[in-house]
Formats: C-alpha cells, sequence, structure tokens
C-alpha cells in the first residue's frame, strides 16, 4: 500500500515513525521551514526532520491547495494518505484522491474539541480526561466520522507541552492499530454527536494575555495550557511581562487587577481568589523566580493593573 504521511510538529513525528516500519510510506508533506529563535534563522518543522533522517522525499506547499502543489501528491498516487497536525485543510481534490481516503489523528476526543488547538482548550477548559481519535478525514473541520479512540487522564501539572507529548505517542499506536482493521474494511465508521461539539481555534500569540476579571483557577489552567504556545503575560507600567507558572490561592481575596505580596510572591487580584505569579519572564530577559523577580521590583506589588495592562 502506498501511503503519504501529512504532519508538522512534535506531535506528529511518532505516527510518521511508526507508519514507515509498518507501511511503504512514499512521501511526506509538511510546512515550510520558517524562521525560529531570536537569529530568527529558517528551522525545518520537526517531521521534516524526522522525514529526511529515513531518506523519506519531502515535499513543503506553502499552499496545498495550489493546482501545482496538487498535482505532486496525484504523481505521488497514494492508496491513503494519513494527516497529523499538518496545519493546512485538505480540499476534495486530495480528500478524493486515495482509493481508502484520509485519515486524521487528532489529539482530542471528538466531537469535544474539533479545531487547531485541542490539547490547549482541554487544560483550559479543566478537562479530567482527553485522548486521540483517528477520523476519516471529510471537507469541514474534524467533521469526519471516527475510527477509533483512546483516552488518557489530564494530570493537575500537565502543560500544552507535557500532555502533548504524552499524547503524541498513544497517537501513533492508536494508529497502527487501527489502519489494519480499517483497510480490511473490519470498521464501521461512527458519525459525531453533533449535539456535543466544543471549538478550540486557532491560537494567536495576543491570547496569552491575562484577563483578572476571570477566576484565578481559570487563569492557572490558562498558563498551564499556553505553555509553551502561545504563552501568557500581562503589561505593567508599559512592559509585558511574561507569566509561565502561577498557582490560584481561593483564600487570598483583593480587589481585581490589584497587586500584592504573598509569601514573598507577588499576586493579583481577580474575581475569585489571587493569582500568585511563581515565576515571570520580563521582556527581553530570561525566566526568575517571582520572589527574586519581587525582590528586584519592589514597586510591582503595590498598585493596581488598569484593564489595558491586565485584561486588555
Amino acid at each position: 500500500m502506498r501511503l503519504v504521511f501529512m504532519g508538522s510538529p512534535d506531535f506528529s513525528v511518532p505516527s510518521l515513525r511508526a507508519l514507515a516500519q509498518a507501511h511503504e510510506v512514499i512521501g511526506v508533506v509538511t510546512q515550510p521551514d520558517r524562521p525560529a529563535g531570536r537569529g530568527r534563522a529558517l528551522t525545518p518543522p520537526p517531521v521534516k526532520v524526522a522525514a529526511l533522517s529515513m531518506g523519506l522525499p519531502v515535499f513543503q506547499p506553502h499552499r496545498l491547495r495550489a493546482t501545482d502543489a496538487t498535482q505532486v501528491v496525484w504523481d505521488w498516487s497514494p492508496d491513503l494518505i494519513v494527516v497529523a497536525a499538518f496545519g493546512q485543510i485538505l480540499r476534495e481534490p486530495i480528500l478524493d484522491l486515495p482509493r481508502f481516503g484520509c485519515l486524521n489523528v487528532h489529539a482530542s476526543l471528538l466531537p469535544r474539541w474539533r479545531g487547531a488547538s485541542p490539547v490547549q482548550a482541554a487544560l483550559r477548559a479543566g478537562d479530567s480526561t482527553t485522548g486521540i481519535t483517528i477520523m476519516k478525514m471529510d471537507p469541514g473541520m474534524d467533521t469526519g466520522a471516527i475510527l477509533a479512540q483512546a483516552s488518557l487522564p489530564v494530570e493537575d501539572s500537565d502543560t500544552g507541552g507535557t500532555l502533548t507529548a504524552r499524547l503524541a505517542p498513544l497517537g501513533a499506536s492508536l494508529l497502527i492499530e487501527t489502519l489494519p482493521v480499517y483497510l480490511e474494511a473490519g470498521l464501521t465508521p461512527t458519525l459525531q454527536d453533533e449535539s456535543l461539539v466544543t471549538l478550540a481555534p486557532l491560537l494567536k500569540k495576543v491570547d496569552g494575555r491575562l484577563d483578572f476579571g476571570q477566576r484565578a483557577a481559570e487563569l492557572e489552567r490558562q498558563i498551564r495550557a499556553f505553555d509553551p504556545w502561545p504563552g501568557t503575560f500581562l503589561e505593567w507600567q508599559g512592559r509585558r511581562i511574561g507569566i509561565l507558572r502561577g498557582r490560584a490561592v481561593s483564600s487570598l481575596h483583593l480587589p481585581i487587577g490589584e497587586l500584592a505580596e504573598l509569601a514573598g510572591f507577588p499576586a493579583v487580584g481577580t474575581c475569585e481568589g489571587a493569582l500568585v505569579l511563581e515565576v515571570l519572564r520580563p521582556s527581553g530577559r530570561q525566566a526568575i523566580p517571582g520572589d527574586a523577580f519581587l525582590r528586584g521590583t519592589p514597586a510591582f506589588a503595590s498598585g493596581k493593573l488598569s484593564p489595558r495592562e491586565g485584561a486588555g
């Protein structure tokens, strides 16, 4: 069977490696190299690095829907396309190409958290369980019929990064377990229950701004969910300060946005409880524990964040 794989970030790599061990992967489609780091050097996506290490052909279209890009995939003539966090939407000319269709390895228990950021959405909502869905793709956004699912408990300490890292091998193993049964027509796809749909849209840097009109517990979850991307931050006296770790304290009551000190650490009032800022990263500087930051910037523990600075 001739198989094409489409994926980009670290989450996709275990699925690619598992497929390459069990099947003939004739081509890999991934995102173009992007500037990264302080030097803004062009950096390949993790899937490209993995594919080249296995000697697999790599194609990096800026827009897969472009006619010349579509033609490349057509020329490969795949029997099946497997997608895992590719980062571009597949249109009907591609979806209709393989005789076995296109399958997606999605990092949630669909129909909960359709969209580009399911891991962050599950953490931010306080879900106790998430998982992987193997889905037969259709033209909609994660609307296709479900072939298989596997669940995973969400730990209290999970961040967007750690939960993604735990889901990635689960996705690979479920994919390899599901494929033979699917190819032998031994699976009956299950339509998604539209009444249970929740959405997880693409995140942008600005989405990381903390709104202290929310509950402290919600902000704590947001900080964990958005680590490492897009990160969370507040603005104080015109300076952007990244918040890498925070802790909700329900027993501390401060007016919304009011700054204070708690056991040597900075804290901010919310609509319910206070958020203690345990690790911060001022713009252009390294991460610093909250108590060390406060010793160097004692004025931070007094006053109040304005709506623009705190909640934007």
